[in-house]
Order: structure tokens, then C-alpha cells, then sequence
């Protein structure tokens, strides 16, 4: 399997522009801390991107903050810090415009302007001449330039614009080019263009601008084609690709960098990051989406969790043999890793290799029983492939494995209702550790939290490792609706012990039923793997 341009190749470098913290920070449910942005920015420049979008210096306080704040404290050693704005105003000067001061003041070595390449938005939006239009571009560029700036010019709705008014386009990257531009960037803003038309107009313009300056795109994924235009435009003489960690962005988002920089680097033999921070994609891309509170896609191209994870028992069973058969690249590469998911689905193979996985000898009655423990079980609602624990607990007790920490004697849960309208929830549990007997009694919260307490205090002073153990997540479906409060619950809790993180399932009628044994689970896998 070929991941790599071949020594008789030479390897052309494609510049990564990330626009995370400004682009990015435009989705709808988003919002970021200037120390978050500092922390982003810290994870792009460890990955290894050229350019690193800051934002708009003077548009609100958080920026100004950021920009004054990244000169001490952002400590770069791949990446250029850019500071972002626009133009001048229509019929404005250079010398007294507010965001051209701002940019100069922002302390950036680069700086990247936006500029109308649409006659209909100069026109309509600015309502000023194409001229106009014209001379605000130039005198900008001239301006920083003049300052010492490298001045990169992202070209608005290009594409529409020269569709619409070839002429204009092409005035517009002439005055950027001839007052000092570095990068044209050719912008698709609505998102709506198909990758053959990005390719051919890339490839007019770069036949017109010749080696005057790089040119770039940034593309937009309303159509569904952030990734696919970029990669057209590359494909055209495109030499900078702009987009945003794990596709943030208005709208539909933005083109996703962590699937345009594997594709670019490993399928098409161009350099994106230094080498061997290829690596650090999964990672980075994890990162990114923990700072911001935004879970990462699952099945997102390379770097998502189930980028590289097989479910279907004849697929398992080519990758045992063939590891490649159905990998389009070695996991590893990007920093993420093959994954045998487990489900009814499953095989003798998947099961086999998760029972190597986990370190379990089991022989072909031990499997047999596994597969048919889950068909059944999955029939029931469970999903073993959302429980890790759960999952390795049930191969244990094929392969003969009983759990001896602890034996439920009952559990009862009691929710009053105050005569001043307060609930309150109390939990008693019994259990035996050996030869002991402990009862205890706790209120919560709630009824799941009330059960918790109660198990954790019966259990402590035997398993003081319990209070290092912690609940992070609590997921209720009903997994029939028809029967309203009848129905089938699935219940998944997520925990952790500082060092590992693990699910647990349970499944019943009745909820506290399946908070229940979702709870006893959880807390029997953290034992075991306390105690290994």
C-alpha cells in the first residue's frame, strides 16, 4: 500500500492556512475563551500548520485580548500568527482607517484582508463603482506593505464573481499582485461551486497571474464539496489550501483541513506539515474539539473514532489475513488506530481478535457463547458496541470468569414528595464483600445519583480504590416510543479513574433497573482493572 511520493518524485509543498480561531469560532453553538484560543492555538503550531488565523483585531474585546496576549505568551515554532481584517472603506484613506490601524497594531508579521472580487457585492453591498472597488484593494495592500506586512488578499466570492464578470476578477488580483500581495486566495463564500469549475477557473487564473504570487483557496462546504473543490484547485496550481480543524465553520462549516491535509500529503504526494507530525492529525483533532466543547464527528474521514473500525464479521475476517483489504492507509499514519467493533454482526474473527485485544484465552465453545450472548442481547436493545466495559465483562464470563468483589443483597430506591413541593430521593443497598455484610442508606439528587452513593459508601472501606473512580456521563434512550412510559430504556453511563475511561450498558423496562446494572457494571470494571 503506497502512502507515500515514490524517491523519484519531487515532493511540491502545499501551505496550510488554519482559520479555526476566526472562521471557525462562526458556528452556531461555539464560543471560545481567549485561553482556549491561545491553547489552539498552541495545538496548530505543534501540529505544524504555516499560518494560524487569529482573528479580527479591534472587532471585539476577545480579539484585541488574543492578539495582545499572543506577543508574550504564544511561543510559535512552526506556525505564523496572522491577524485578519478588510479593506479600507469606500471613499476612506489609508492612513486614518480604523481596521487597517488595528491590523498594523495587532504586531503580525502577516496580515490577511478581505476583498471584494464580486462586481454585484461592490456594487450593491458597498455601493461604490468597481473602480472604487478597485483602488480600495490597492491602496490596503500598498498601505501594509508599506509597513513591512506580508500582505495575503482573500478574494471574496470569487468563483460567483468571475462567473459573473470575468473582467473584474482579474482587475482585482491584478491590484492586489502589483501593490505587493503575496497570496491570492481565491475564496468559493456561498459554498455552492462544483469542483470542475473550481478546477478550470483556478487554472485561467493561474495561467494569468503566472509566478507573480501564490495562489490559494478557501472554500466553504454548502454543497458539499469544501474538500473535494480544494483538492480541484490544488489539482490546478493551487500552492495554499485555507480551512478549519475538524470542519468548523458558518453554516456548514468550512473545508475540513483534517481531511485535506491527509489527502493532500498521503494521496497525492504533497507536503503539508514537517515530517512526522502527520501523526499528531488525531490527536490535535481531539484536542481541539475537548477545548471547544464540541464532540468530534465519529466517522469523520482519518480521524474520527470509527474512521478505522470494523464491525461487519467479513470484513474482520479480510484484515486478519490482510490487513489493508479494507484500510485505504495504515492508521498509524495519522495517528489513530484500527478497531475491531463487536455487535451482533460479529464473527468468529472480530471475536477472537477483540479476546487478544483484552488478553483473554478463549477457546471455540468460550466464542460460540459470546456470539450468541450478544445476537440476544442486542435483540433485547443492548449495544455493546457504545459499552466497552460491558462488552469485555460479558467475554470474561464466557470464558468462565466471576466476579467475587462484591454480591447484591438488594437495592431500594424511595422518592418523597415534600408538603413544600421538594423531592427527595433515598437509596439503601445491601451488600455482601466476602463473609461481610454492608447496609447502607444515602440521598441523592436523583435516584441514579442516590443508588451510587449508597453502593460507593458500602463498598468503600473494603475498596478504597472506588473513590478514585468517577461518573462522567449518564445517556437514557427509549428504545420504543410506541409504548410511552412502557417502553424498553437503555441506559449508558460513561466513567473514569484518572487514568482509563470506560461504558458500561444496561437495559430494562423499568429505568432504575437499567441504572442499576449500567452502575454495578461500571463499577465492577473499574475494580477489576484497579486490582490488575
Amino acid at each position: 500500500m503506497s502512502t507515500q511520493p515514490t524517491s523519484h518524485q519531487i515532493a511540491e509543498q502545499v501551505e496550510v492556512f488554519d482559520t479555526t480561531l476566526r472562521d471557525g469560532m462562526q458556528v452556531e453553538g461555539v464560543s471560545a475563551s481567549v485561553a482556549d484560543k491561545l491553547r489552539i492555538a498552541e495545538q496548530l503550531d505543534y501540529l505544524g500548520v504555516h499560518f494560524i488565523e487569529g482573528g479580527w483585531p479591534g472587532a471585539n474585546p476577545k480579539d484585541i485580548e488574543f492578539f495582545a496576549r499572543a506577543q508574550t505568551e504564544l511561543k510559535l515554532r512552526h506556525s505564523t500568527l496572522v491577524a485578519f481584517g478588510s479593506t479600507r472603506r469606500p471613499a476612506g484613506k489609508v492612513d486614518d482607517d480604523a481596521t487597517l490601524r488595528n491590523l498594523i497594531e495587532a504586531n503580525t508579521s502577516a496580515v490577511c484582508i478581505v476583498a471584494k472580487s464580486w462586481d454585484y457585492h461592490v456594487e450593491q453591498a458597498l455601493q461604490t463603482s468597481l473602480d472604487e472597488g478597485i483602488a480600495m484593494i490597492a491602496d490596503s495592500v500598498e498601505f501594509l506593505t508599506g509597513h513591512g506586512r506580508r500582505v495575503l488578499v482573500d478574494l471574496e466570492h470569487f468563483f460567483d464573481g468571475y462567473k459573473n464578470n470575468q473582467e473584474f476578477a482579474l482587475r482585482v488580483i491584478e491590484a492586489a499582485v502589483m501593490k505587493g500581495a503575496t497570496h491570492l486566495v481565491m475564496c468559493d463564500t456561498n459554498g455552492g461551486s462544483l469542483p470542475n469549475e473550481v478546477e478550470s477557473i483556478v487554472a485561467a487564473v493561474r495561467n494569468h497571474v503566472g509566478g507573480d504570487a501564490i495562489l490559494g483557496i478557501h472554500c466553504h462546504d454548502d454543497a458539499g464539496c469544501a474538500v473535494a473543490n480544494s483538492m480541484a484547485a490544488v489539482t490546478s496550481g493551487v500552492r495554499h489550501v485555507q480551512g478549519t480543524l475538524n470542519g468548523l465553520g458558518e453554516r456548514t462549516g468550512n473545508a475540513n483541513l483534517t481531511t485535506i491535509i491527509p489527502n493532500l500529503q498521503l494521496k497525492m504526494g504533497y507536503i503539508c506539515l514537517p515530517t512526522g507530525n502527520l501523526e499528531r492529525l488525531t490527536p490535535v483533532s481531539n484536542h481541539v474539539a475537548e477545548v471547544l466543547n464540541r464532540p468530534l464527528n465519529p466517522q469523520a474521514p482519518y480521524v474520527g473514532s470509527s474512521a478505522f473500525a470494523h464491525k461487519a464479521g467479513l470484513h474482520v475476517s479480510a484484515i486478519v489475513r490482510a490487513k489493508d483489504a479494507y484500510e485505504h492507509i495504515e492508521p498509524e499514519l495519522v495517528g489513530n488506530g484500527t478497531r475491531f467493533v463487536v455487535s451482533e454482526m460479529a464473527g468468529r474473527a472480530t471475536i477472537q481478535l477483540k479476546a487478544q485485544e483484552l488478553g483473554l484465552p478463549m477457546d471455540g465453545p468460550a466464542v460460540n457463547q459470546v456470539i450468541d450472548d450478544l445476537k440476544r442481547l442486542e435483540h433485547e436493545g443492548y449495544h455493546f458496541e457504545a459499552a466497552d466495559a460491558s462488552l469485555e465483562l460479558l467475554m470474561r464470563r464466557a470464558a468462565g470468569w466471576e466476579q467475587d468483589f462484591f454480591r447484591v443483597e438488594s437495592m431500594r430506591v424511595i422518592t418523597d414528595e415534600a408538603t413544600d413541593g421538594r423531592f427527595t430521593t433515598e437509596a439503601t443497598v445491601k451488600v455482601w464483600v466476602g463473609d461481610e455484610r454492608f447496609v447502607h442508606a444515602t440521598e441523592g439528587n436523583g435516584p441514579v445519583n442516590a443508588i451510587d452513593s449508597s453502593l460507593r459508601a458500602a463498598l468503600t472501606k473494603k475498596y478504597p480504590q472506588l473513590t478514585k473512580v468517577h461518573l462522567t456521563d449518564y445517556k437514557v434512550r427509549i428504545l420504543d416510543g410506541a409504548t410511552a412510559t412502557g417502553a424498553v430504556t437503555r441506559v449508558l453511563i460513561d466513567a473514569t479513574n484518572g487514568e482509563r475511561s470506560w461504558t458500561t450498558i444496561g437495559v430494562s423496562t423499568n429505568i432504575i433497573e437499567a441504572s442499576w446494572r449500567a452502575l454495578e457494571e461500571s463499577l465492577v470494571y473499574g475494580l477489576l482493572h484497579a486490582s490488575a
